[in-house]
């Protein structure tokens, strides 16, 4: 029995009740003024990250999106409003009980995961860095209440991927790191179960070359080839928030697979029909995709020179450890 007298249990307990108060304080914000604060810190970001607006710009003028410097700035504004938004509505979703989450989504086509799972082999969810992806991950398996796996990379900072990794598991989702992902992915599919896989992302050594605005680019096979191994349906699954604020998770139909006996072609062939899945949904809500990553770095590198000055000093940092090592030797 817990002895109540105990002065260090009331003080536990009286922290334990207001940090509850908090959260139901938080979750409880109306969405009108999460969207007013998140429109005012996207405002800030946009003129303190200066980096980033810079990446942002290049990329928009490189994928022939906007043609004029007018228009290019004011897509970035938007840009970084909607990156507000979404930072506001993460920290109010780590407060969100299960109901708060079904009830803050919406769900469009949603006849396609049940024609998918009928199939009974599993589901491939591919997506992008669009509108606020994590809640959508989060709230699909909620919505289905079936379990989802997403691959993920796993953070330096150990503390932090510790966060990260309890607010994206905190309602039975499972992640899957990175290294050595694909025998648990095809696993989970054979299982009848669902995995989810991020198509947005430079894969410079693992990856395949696609179109993407009309440059080449790469990204991960992963998607086709559990598509083909395991004859799962690939699902695009795009969050993006509608005029008025409210976030709308669009199930589309299955990526139509090509299979024939030759696999690269088909991984190639497949790779490309789910990236222009994913170009068009970009197109469609062009400021509410992550313009911040270094989509066209592995055959533009000139695009990005910050991440070339890294790079050099990495390289510079390494020679400087291995003169250090000889050295004491």
């Amino acid at each position: 029995m817990t002895n109540l007298s105990n002065p260090t249990v009331k003080i536990n307990s009286r922290l334990t009740s207001n940090r509850n108060r908090l959260e139901i304080f938080i979750s409880q914000i109306p969405k009108s003024h999460l969207l007013f604060w998140g429109k005012i810190l996207g405002n800030v970001l946009f003129y303190l990250a200066v980096p980033q607006r810079r990446i942002v710009r290049r990329n928009l003028q490189f994928s022939r999106l906007q043609s004029s410097p007018q228009a290019v700035k004011s897509l970035s504004r938007r840009i970084f409003q909607h990156f507000g938004i979404t930072v506001l509505e993460l920290l109010q979703m780590a407060c969100f009980s299960k109901q708060d989450l079904i009830s803050t989504v919406q769900i469009k086509g949603s006849k396609n995961i049940v024609e998918a799972l009928n199939r009974q082999k599993g589901i491939i969810f591919i997506s992008a860095h669009l509108g606020n992806y994590e809640m959508a991950w989060q709230f699909v398996p909620c919505y289905l209440e079936m379990q989802m796996a997403g691959v993920a990379k796993k953070l330096r900072n150990a503390r932090l991927n510790r966060l990260i990794h309890g607010i994206r598991t905190r309602f039975g989702n499972k992640i899957i790191y990175k290294k050595g992902a694909l025998p648990e992915m095809m696993q989970t599919l054979r299982r009848g179960a669902m995995v989810a896989v991020l198509m947005d992302i430079s894969r410079r050594f693992d990856g395949v070359e696609v179109n993407f605005f009309g440059r080449r680019a790469t990204a991960t096979p992963a998607a086709a080839l559990l598509g083909l191994r395991c004859k799962s349906p690939i699902i695009p699954a795009f969050c993006h928030r509608t005029a008025n604020g409210t976030l709308m998770v669009e199930i589309e139909p299955p990526v139509e697979m090509q299979r024939t006996k030759n696999l690269r072609v088909d991984l190639q062939t497949n790779t490309q029909r789910i990236t222009d899945r994913v170009e068009r949904a970009v197109r469609r809500y062009p400021e509410q995709w992550n313009w911040m990553l270094k989509r066209w770095k592995d055959f533009y590198p000139d695009l990005y020179p910050e991440s070339a000055k890294r790079q050099r000093r990495i390289i510079q940092k390494e020679k400087r450890k291995r003169k250090s090592h000889r050295a004491i030797r």
